[in-house]
């Protein structure tokens, strides 16, 4: 349905109440005129009549239709009247306008019916003999059982004169009515300019601007809608800022949480998410809302898990594998998710990524089970020799002695590890309270000093060891750890190495710290190793490592030595041709 302006409704309305106004008017008074002329020819027209009757009293009855009919011919132009002589059986017996034979009987005429019945008839009718309306008058003779007479006269100077006069009515009412039309239109814009101001007033606060104000008019109705607008769009204001408040807090926690949090509905559509459950879930945040929970996350328990909680209510529990190139495990915890009424509207699942939880795990595992291997092993042969000594071996010296070295060999490899676990731990200690002790100093005389550190072992072992390292090369460190480190790295290489190879240890300083590379030529590590190759413990080859006197500690200690300068550790290898260990140490 088509809509129209307010405007267009009151004017047309006020326009046809002006019109029946004055068709009613007009036509009132047009009929009041009328009555009123009529109600002035009547009297007169009687008054002749009258005296016409007084003329026919002395003859009607005795003089003959002829006499009758001179008498009214002479009668009425005298008297500016037609006068009409009826017989009792309403036969015209004389007209003063036309011959009597020719007329009609004249009984059914309705004066000359109401004179016969009351004495005195009176009608405004159409004559037919003269086709003029005219205005009777009859007066009966003899109580109304004899003749009768009627006097008529035209009504034409009367019409002309009502005519003159409706003209004049219908005029007057048109210039009124235009009159009233104009100010109609002006009525009718005041009264919908003040709600034109207010539907631009409401259309800018359905745009968002509640700021604005309506202008309140001057009537009362009017400036109450006025004035409810304007407190409504200040509460709305409150409402939208107060929400828009709450949305942002709620944003801004569910943002900064590590855990992800997903809302679905009952028909399993992601109502919202947060960042860190688009992450884990691998989706576009803004483009999952919406969406069903199998297009979102294909995961077969995550779908499993979300409709167990929709389907049963209360808390669920439960952990999921994600696969996403590797494997993430992920903690899931379910509610129902209600309303105001609290009605159950979908669930709420928080995901809570506990893969580093589990490798932690791991790792404590692993380091518990290999402590316990690296600590049982020199206690395992130190129990056995002395045992033995003990069985009798004190009594030959040379198998005493070689049993002692035996055993006092396991004791300094198990006070090596002793040593190097409170080493880590002192280390680590130090880095998470922040209290590294560093002094500026000349990157030479430290790898100078940890090179010939193991200077006694690369002899033996027939390895050459190259420092490159330039004069002027300085780095705020811990002389002693980095030196450590560094050691250990250059121990590692020299034992992975060939007899006439060489080691070399580089340092070189950039715009983004120092970084001290250990390169070695020996048989390099397989590829597969590398990520866990800085793992307490961790060994490449077991044999071999355990030939060579290592504890499995040393590449953890450099990696953490490297952490507590706030640096890091990689390398790189290649199976057969060598390995690079790189200390990358920021500047401090």
């Amino acid at each position: 349905m088509a809509r129209r302006r307010l405007l267009w409704k009151l004017y047309p309305t006020y326009i046809l109440l002006i019109l029946l106004c004055t068709i009613g008017v007009g036509g009132y008074a047009f009929r009041s005129v009328k009555a009123f002329y009529y109600s002035r020819v009547a009297p007169d027209l009687e008054a002749r009549a009258r005296l016409i009757q007084r003329e026919f009293a002395a003859d009607f009855e005795t003089a003959t239709p002829a006499e009758l009919d001179a008498l009214a011919k002479s009668l009425g132009p005298a008297s500016r009247t037609r006068v009409t002589i009826i017989g009792p059986a309403g036969v015209v017996l004389g007209d003063s306008g036309k011959a009597p034979a020719t007329m009609d009987n004249h009984a059914d005429r309705p004066e000359v019916i109401q004179a016969r019945a009351s004495g005195l008839g009176q009608s405004v009718r159409h004559s037919g003999t003269l086709r003029a309306d005219m205005m009777y008058v009859a007066l009966a003779e003899g109580g109304g059982k004899g003749g009768v007479v009627r006097v008529a006269i035209p009504l034409t100077e009367v019409q002309d004169a009502l005519a003159t006069i409706s003209k004049r009515i219908w005029l007057g009412g048109l210039v009124v009515a235009v009159l009233a039309a104009g100010i109609s239109m002006l009525v009718a814009r005041r009264i919908s300019r003040p709600l034109r101001g207010m539907m631009a007033g409401a259309g800018r606060f359905a745009a968002g601007d509640l700021a604005h104000k309506v202008l309140v008019p001057d009537t009362v109705e009017l400036a109450g809608l006025a004035e409810a607008l304007n407190r409504m769009a200040e509460q709305l204001d409150g409402q939208i800022r107060s929400l828009t408040l709450e949305r942002n807090e709620r944003e801004a926690i569910l943002s900064s949480m590590i855990e992800g949090v997903m809302a679905v509905d009952r028909d399993q559509r992601v109502m919202s998410l947060n960042q860190a459950a688009a992450s884990l879930l691998e989706v576009d945040r803004s483009g999952s809302e919406g969406r069903d929970l199998q297009e979102v996350a294909r995961n077969v328990l995550l779908q499993r898990f979300v409709a167990r909680v929709l389907e049963d209510g209360g808390t669920q529990e439960g952990e999921i594998v994600l696969h996403d190139g590797t494997e993430r495990y992920v903690l899931v915890r379910g509610t129902s998710l209600l309303d105001v009424d609290a009605r159950r509207i979908g669930a709420l699942i928080v995901l809570h990524d506990v893969t580093r939880m589990r490798r932690l795990e791991n790792v404590r595992r692993d380091f518990v089970a290999n402590v316990s291997h690296e600590l049982r092993t020199p206690v395992t042969a130190i129990q056995g020799f002395v045992e033995t000594l003990r069985e009798g071996a004190l009594s030959d010296p040379d198998r005493a002695r070689h049993f002692l070295g035996i055993v006092g060999s396991q004791a300094a490899r198990l006070n090596q590890i002793i040593e190097d676990l409170l080493s880590l731990s002192r280390i680590e200690r130090e880095a998470e309270a922040r209290k590294l002790d560093t002094v500026s100093t000349s990157l030479e005389d430290v790898l100078h000093a940890a090179a010939a550190d193991c200077q006694v072992t690369a002899s033996e072992r027939g390895v050459k060891v190259n420092l490159i390292c330039p004069e002027e090369l300085t780095a705020r460190i811990n002389p002693q750890l980095v030196e450590q480190a560094v050691a250990n790295l250059v121990d590692n290489a020299v034992k992975n190495s060939e007899s006439d190879a060489e080691v070399a240890v580089e340092a070189e300083g950039d715009s983004a710290g120092v970084v001290i590379r250990v390169r070695d030529h020996g048989c390099g590590i397989p590829a597969e190793h590398l990520p866990r190759i800085f793992e307490r413990f961790y060994r490449v080859d077991k044999a071999r490592s355990r030939k060579l006197g290592g504890t499995g500690l040393g590449l953890a200690i450099v990696k953490h030595i490297a952490l507590a300068h706030g640096g890091r550790v990689t390398v790189e290898s290649t199976p057969g041709e060598g390995s690079v260990f790189s200390i990358h140490l920021p500047i401090l």
